[in-house]
């Protein structure tokens, strides 16, 4: 009978250095990386970025895991953080119009195998408020709780209650205005 070590036991480990840990983490987590990563820009190419950021950086993140929450937890605070890190970098280095259209052109493809619908929510909440956007993403796409969510962006549970009535007014008024 094989002993499965718990994310929390291998992050101890891999904080001590050691590699073989930390590999099992890196495979046991890099689809749920690339995953947050691709809900969040909608394109492959930026979700292997961010989720590759992640695994170069994480060796010396891991470090700062204390355990006060999950694994699963601390890392996707971590991705979501990159998220925000790399669409900072991306929106300075694609201000103009034309990128703006070749990045929709992307997205647009993206979610050509998508059904009508999933591929309208997507485009809706990729409009919405930076905050609103995450949150739609974690509780909707990742389906976390309200508190789990909280826990990810570092608001309380209640905040993240206020944001999703107010992503669903807001999709409301836009599903209105379609």
């Amino acid at each position: 009978m094989m002993l499965v070590e718990s994310e929390e036991s291998l992050a101890r480990e891999a904080a001590c250095g050691s590699e073989a840990a930390f590999r099992r983490l890196l495979e046991q987590n890099y689809d749920r990386m690339y995953r947050v990563a691709y809900r969040f820009f909608g394109a492959a190419a930026d979700a292997e970025d961010v989720a590759q950021e992640i695994c170069l950086g994480l060796a010396g993140k891991i470090r700062s895991f204390r355990g006060g929450s999950k694994f699963s937890t601390w890392l996707y605070q971590v991705t979501v953080n990159a998220c925000r890190d790399h669409a900072r970098r991306r929106s300075s280095q694609t201000r103009m119009l034309g990128a703006y259209l070749q990045a929709a052109e992307h997205m647009q493809a993206d979610w050509a195998d998508s059904d009508g619908k999933c591929r309208w929510l997507y485009r809706a909440i990729d409009q919405l408020d930076p905050a609103l956007k995450e949150t739609a993403l974690l509780v909707l796409a990742e389906e976390m709780n309200h508190r789990e969510a909280g826990e990810v962006l570092g608001v309380k549970e209640s905040t993240v209650s206020w944001r999703m009535h107010e992503v669903k007014k807001k999709l409301k008024a836009m599903a209105l205005h379609d």
